[in-house]
């Protein structure tokens, strides 16, 4: 079998990488510009819907988010019915940071894509989808404490 998860993790790691070198100068490090980009995009996202939105578990969100808090890119504010739920918005800073990390974004999945017709970035986006949702099905059953069988 293709070792295909091993060249998702390549690029991933790699893209990550170049993230975080361009992103130092924003003091954004560490994949905290995913949290940001999520949260300005879904302004009062809770942070469970967040950490499953980017398939992180809950102690890696809390620690990015509280990093993203205290560098002020972002704010939290109570919930109008329900005074226990902390709703997210980006600040100011996180909101001028935004369009640098979006356009980062942008110029990555052009570099990526390059020399692929528009078909086949769309086989490629449609196939990616059909194995992420294979793997939620297993981050789902492990993350209620299951375990595989191999």
């Amino acid at each position: 079998m293709k070792e295909i998860l091993r060249e998702i993790g390549m690029i991933a790691r790699a893209l990550d990488s170049i993230s975080n070198i361009e992103f130092k100068e924003y003091d954004l490090t560490k994949g905290q510009y995913l949290y940001l980009v999520r949260i300005c995009e879904n302004p009062g996202i809770i942070q469970e819907k967040l950490a499953e939105m980017l398939k992180a578990d809950r102690t890696t969100a809390a620690r990015a988010i509280k990093k993203l808090e205290i560098n002020g890119f972002i704010e939290k504010k109570n919930d109008e019915h329900n005074q226990k739920i902390k709703n997210l918005f980006p600040t100011e800073k996180g909101k001028n940071v935004f369009p640098f990390i979006k356009k980062e974004n942008d110029h990555s999945n052009k570099v990526a894509l390059q020399g692929f017709s528009r078909v086949e970035v769309e086989t490629i986006f449609n196939l990616l989808q059909r194995v992420r949702k294979n793997v939620e099905v297993d981050w789902e059953f492990v993350k209620k404490g299951n375990k595989r069988n191999y």
